[in-house]
């Protein structure tokens, strides 16, 4: 039996589902908890490639959810991941404004994350409060559904993922994403974080300001190098 139906089989048969959390015609994300040992985890079974889960097995990483096991078959994937205990910050922006210390110190936690994809030439794509847990003092970047690993040789990305207002221009298909999409939308969140509205909108006054603009230039040759560049900036 291979690794995907022996997956499968033991999350059936070992495990209890808690939530349901998403549900999408990709597939779905569950809330699961194993029978002897009450460890909750997170289960994904979805149509699509497991390349960027199967980097992931062997990152330990404070700002990144363990992969436990992956197995793809005939175009599926299933995985369990380590259940992040937290609010979201979608959540707890909920509740109102960061401070500038706070953004600085969550962004630079979600660039070491960012820096360890990117080095692995994964791009995260999907960076947005919902995607970012916070645990305890930790910014933990999650969900890789929309992610993909950056291929020399294509022109575009093939799928067009992301989410409205945090996606980088170049993934509706201008031209192919790399870590630079993922710069412009972790200044978006920045400015939401500070602001509570896009860039376009409103935009973080002074330093930060300036920060989120670069971020979130058009042209991604105008915008911070690497991920490296951003973290010194902040």
């Amino acid at each position: 039996m291979d690794i995907y139906d022996s997956l499968l089989d033991a999350v059936r048969s070992e495990y209890d589902t808690i939530t349901l959390i998403k549900k999408s015609e990709r597939g779905e994300v569950l809330l699961v908890r194993h029978r002897d040992s009450g460890t909750r985890y997170i289960f994904r079974h979805f149509h699509g490639s497991s390349e960027v889960y199967r980097k992931l097995l062997s990152v330990s990483c404070p700002n990144l959810p363990k992969i436990m096991e992956v197995g793809e078959k005939d175009g599926r994937t299933v995985l369990l991941e380590e259940h992040v205990q937290g609010d979201t910050l979608s959540e707890i922006l909920q509740g109102g404004l960061v401070s500038t210390a706070q953004a600085k110190k969550m962004c630079r936690q979600l660039c070491s994350a960012l820096w360890v994809l990117h080095s692995m030439g994964v791009v995260h794509r999907d960076i947005k409060p919902d995607n970012v847990m916070i645990r305890g003092k930790e910014a933990v970047l999650i969900d890789f559904d929309a992610s993909r690993i950056y291929k020399n040789a294509n022109q575009e990305d093939t799928q067009i993922l992301g989410t409205t207002g945090f996606a980088a221009p170049e993934q509706y298909g201008l031209s192919q994403s790399d870590g630079r999409a993922d710069i412009y939308a972790l200044g978006v969140l920045l400015n939401i974080m500070l602001t509570g509205e896009h860039p376009s909108r409103k935009l973080a006054s002074g330093r930060m300001g300036r920060i989120v603009q670069r971020c979130t230039m058009v042209n991604p040759e105008k915008r911070y190098k690497n991920i490296l560049h951003l973290m010194e900036a902040l």
